[in-house]
C-alpha cells in the first residue's frame, strides 16, 4: 500500500534523526575508551580479495560497497526528476541549476582563498561544495509548517543537482590511475545495460546483475566505484507515466534500506574524529576551510546566485516566498555531511591528519548551517504552509503522482485524468 504524504514526511524526519544520531554515537565513541575498539571495527579486513585493493576492510566496504549503492539511488531519484519530476523542463531546472553552480564554486574559492592556495591543501577544494540532502531534509522535516512548501522544494532541487555536480567531481578529480581495460569493460557493460532498456527489458534481476559486475570493473579501474551506481541508474527503464516501471520499483524497494540503513552506517563509520581538547585547532587551515567554505561560502553562493537571477529576470522567484526564507534555505544548504565527509576522505586518501581535520570541518560547518538556517525559518514570523499550498506547490515528501492523487482522495477532491 502506498504512503501518504504525511507518511513520507515522518519517514524523512526519522531518517534524518538516524542520521544524527549515527554521528552522535561515532563521535562519543572515537573520545572515549571505546575508541580503540571503534578503530579496530572500521579496520578489521574480511571477504574476497578486490581487485587493485587486495582484501577490504570494514570502512572500505562501507565507502566503496554499500556508499555505491547510496548512489544508485541518488541517480534514480535524478533520472526520475529530470524526466518527469521537479527538473523535467527548462523553466524549472535553470533556477536550481544557477543556484547549485553558485553554491558549489562560492564554497571552493573560500576554502582555497583561507588555505592560501596550498597545493597540498587546496586537493580539499570540493569538501564544502556538497549538499546533504538527507540531513538538509531530515531538518526540513523537523521545521515541518514553518518551512514553506516552496521553499522545501527549492532546497531539495538544489541539492539533486549539487548531487549531480558533487558525481562529476568524484568521476573527474578523485581517481586514481586509470585500467583503460577495466574502464573499457565498464563502458561495455553500461552499454549493454543501456540495449536490454532500449529493448524492453523490465525484470530487475538483470540490471542488478549488471550493476554488479560494473561495480566489479569501475573499481578495477581507479575510478571511484560508486560511480558504479549511477551509471547503472542512467540504464534502468523510467517507463515515463508508468506507475510500476523498473525504475520506480527499484527506487521504493532501496530508499528505506539506504535511508535507515546505509547513510547512518556511513555516517557511524565517516563522523568518528576524536576532537581536540585545544580548541585553537579548530582555526587551522584546513578545518576552518571546510566551515567557513559551508556555512559563508554556500549561502552567499546560493542566495547571491538566486538574488541575482531572479533580478536579473534569468530566472522566477519561487511563488509564495519571501527574500528571508530563501536565505534560511540558501543556509541550510551548508549541510554538507555525508558528500563532504565522502570527498573528504578522497581528497586525502594516504593522509590520516588532514581527513581528521577535514573531518572536524564538517561536523562544524554542518552543525553551524543547520542550527543557522534551522532559527532562520523557525523564527522569521512568516504565516506556516497550509495544507493546500503544500499540494500546490508539490509536495516535496510526495514520491510519485500516485501519492499526490491519494491525497487528494483523502480530501475529497475530485481530480481529472
Amino acid at each position: 500500500m502506498a504512503k501518504t504524504p504525511q507518511q513520507i514526511q515522518a519517514e524523512e524526519k526519522r531518517a534524518g534523526l538516524v542520521l544524527i544520531a549515527a554521528a552522535a554515537l561515532a563521535l562519543i565513541a572515537a573520545n572515549s575508551p571505546l575508541a580503540h575498539y571503534y578503530h579496530d571495527l572500521l579496520e578489521f579486513k574480511f571477504g574476497p580479495t578486490m581487485p587493485r585493493f587486495g582484501q577490504f576492510s570494514v570502512e572500505y566496504w562501507i565507502v566503496d560497497g554499500l556508499m555505491a549503492v547510496f548512489f544508485l539511488l541518488v541517480g534514480l531519484e535524478v533520472k526520475r526528476e529530470w524526466f518527469e519530476g521537479r527538473l523535467s523542463t527548462p523553466d524549472e531546472r535553470r533556477l536550481p541549476i544557477i543556484a547549485a553552480i553558485g553554491g558549489m564554486a562560492v564554497p571552493a574559492l573560500v576554502f582555497l582563498a583561507v588555505v592560501g592556495f596550498d597545493p597540498h591543501l587546496s586537493a580539499g577544494w570540493a569538501i564544502p561544495a556538497a549538499t546533504d540532502i538527507a540531513f538538509a531534509i531530515g531538518v526540513l522535516a523537523i521545521l515541518g509548517r514553518h518551512a514553506p512548501a516552496a521553499i522545501k522544494l527549492l532546497l531539495v532541487t538544489i541539492a539533486i543537482v549539487d548531487d549531480i555536480g558533487a558525481v562529476a567531481i568524484i568521476a573527474l578529480v578523485y581517481t586514481a590511475d586509470l585500467n583503460t581495460l577495466a574502464l573499457a569493460g565498464a563502458g561495455a557493460v553500461t552499454a549493454v545495460m543501456g540495449t536490454m532498456a532500449l529493448y524492453g527489458v523490465r525484470k530487475l534481476r538483470y540490471f542488478l546483475i549488471g550493476f554488479f559486475v560494473l561495480w566489479l570493473l569501475v573499481l578495477a579501474s581507479g575510478v571511484h566505484a560508486t560511480i558504479a551506481g549511477v551509471l547503472a541508474a542512467l540504464t534502468i527503464p523510467l517507463g515515463k507515466g508508468e506507475e510500476t516501471s523498473p525504475l520506480r520499483r527499484l527506487e521504493h524497494n532501496i530508499h528505506p534500506w539506504v535511508m535507515f540503513g546505509i547513510v547512518p552506517i556511513f555516517g557511524f563509520a565517516a563522523a568518528g574524529v576524536e576532537l581536540p581538547s585545544d580548541m585553537s585547532a579548530l582555526f587551522e587551515p584546513l578545518p576552518l576551510g571546510i566551515m567557513l567554505g559551508l556555512f559563508i561560502g554556500k549561502q552567499i553562493g546560493v542566495f547571491g546566485t538566486i538574488y541575482f537571477a531572479c533580478k536579473t529576470r534569468l530566472a522566477r522567484r519561487p511563488r509564495g516566498t519571501r527574500w528571508a526564507q530563501i536565505y534560511g534555505a540558501a543556509i541550510l544548504c551548508g549541510i554538507g555531511f555525508t558528500m563532504s565527509l565522502f570527498i573528504g576522505a578522497l581528497a586525502f586518501p594516504a593522509h590520516p591528519s588532514e581527513i581528521d581535520a577535514a573531518k572536524i570541518g564538517t561536523l562544524m560547518g554542518s552543525l553551524l548551517s543547520a542550527l543557522v538556517g534551522y532559527a532562520v525559518l523557525r523564527f522569521n514570523n512568516a504565516r506556516p504552509s497550509t495544507a493546500e499550498e503544500i499540494e500546490q506547490a508539490g509536495d516535496v515528501f510526495c514520491a510519485d503522482d500516485e501519492l499526490k492523487r491519494q491525497e487528494k482522495a483523502r480530501k475529497g477532491v475530485s481530480e481529472t485524468a
